[in-house]
């Protein structure tokens, strides 16, 4: 469940192919592994509409991208995203579909980790359960048509669904659902309560891969490892200094494995089980994540707390 031990990367800027035509959406771009990602995407001439809840900088994001790589022909929007609102993701949904008819990778990318304790969504859910789970969840049926209408012309396995986990779901909670306690009426620790959202989305993750055969859309998820961006802003200092010094690693290999994952040609996407980790690598995950019913469970949860919203 550990990162690769070889740090070459099997897919940089360096390598990655003309991305002309293609259409992405990197949730949370606005710093860390998402922005760098997007500036790939758009050196290699991709379509990429950068969502996040600061509009302003994202403005400023692509204006710097189309400045810094004068000759790429690929194309840098923003899209007004809040995961920790679900009453506004299908505005945003319907903005991005109003512009577009396809749509070939969306990485589940932004989250929140370790935010001071009490804080929620706006619709009152524990705010990493909220923002890591059920808001990508929003996100992902309001988007998933046009991704099978995508996949239905597309290269085999080319349209696919990322989701970002963490390395800490090996240190999640077995079952890594506690279903009578998902208001956190019963309070856990705050590195419990991360861990249980990111052992969410590999849930998430083959709960979709299930529903996607027949369509033609692949969803994986991965680890992008450790390293020091934005989503450590609410970290106790002394833990910052913990990471910098023995666990970080640089933004760059997790922002690669990411592209790994959403891009890499021959990725065996359908082979169970599994995970991408740093820097690119499939290796197996907790078995535990990819069973049917807890899954499934857990899927069923998301659908309820969604209707309202779409």
């Amino acid at each position: 469940m550990g990162a690769s031990l070889s740090r070459t990367p099997p897919l940089t800027e360096a390598n990655l192919p003309d991305q002309s035509g293609k259409l992405f959406i990197v949730t949370g771009a606005s710093s860390g592994y998402g922005l760098i990602l997007a500036t790939i995407l758009y050196q290699r001439n991709g379509k990429v509409y950068l969502a996040a809840r600061d509009t302003a900088k994202l403005q400023q994001i692509a204006d710097d991208l189309r400045q810094r790589f004068p000759d790429s022909t690929g194309e840098a929007h923003f899209l007004h995203l809040d995961l920790s609102d679900l009453s506004t993701i299908k505005k945003s949904a319907e903005e991005f579909l109003a512009k577009e008819n396809k749509l070939h990778v969306l990485w589940h990318n932004a989250g929140v980790m370790i935010p001071p304790r009490g804080s929620k969504t706006k619709q009152g859910y524990e705010l990493q359960l909220g923002t890591n789970n059920i808001g990508p969840f929003l996100l992902n049926k309001l988007l998933y048509p046009t991704m099978r209408e995508t996949a239905a012309t597309a290269p085999a396995n080319s349209v696919r669904v990322v989701w970002v986990s963490a390395t800490i779901i090996s240190h999640a909670p077995k079952p890594a659902i506690d279903f009578a306690n998902l208001d956190y009426h019963k309070d856990e620790g705050a590195w419990t309560k991360y861990g249980r959202s990111k052992a969410g989305n590999i849930l998430q993750a083959a709960a979709l891969a299930r529903r996607t055969k027949d369509d033609g859309v692949v969803s994986v998820t991965m680890d992008p490892g450790i390293a020091l961006t934005s989503l450590q802003r609410t970290m106790p200092k002394w833990l910052l200094v913990v990471v910098r010094l023995f666990m970080a690693q640089k933004p760059e290999l997790g922002a690669y494995t990411e592209l790994y994952a959403g891009l890499q040609a021959d990725l065996d996407v359908h082979n169970p089980e599994q995970w991408v980790v740093p820097p690119g690598k499939l290796v197996k995950c907790r078995p535990d994540l990819f069973e049917q019913e807890l899954s499934e469970t857990f899927w069923a949860w998301n659908e309820e707390q969604v209707k309202p919203y779409l």
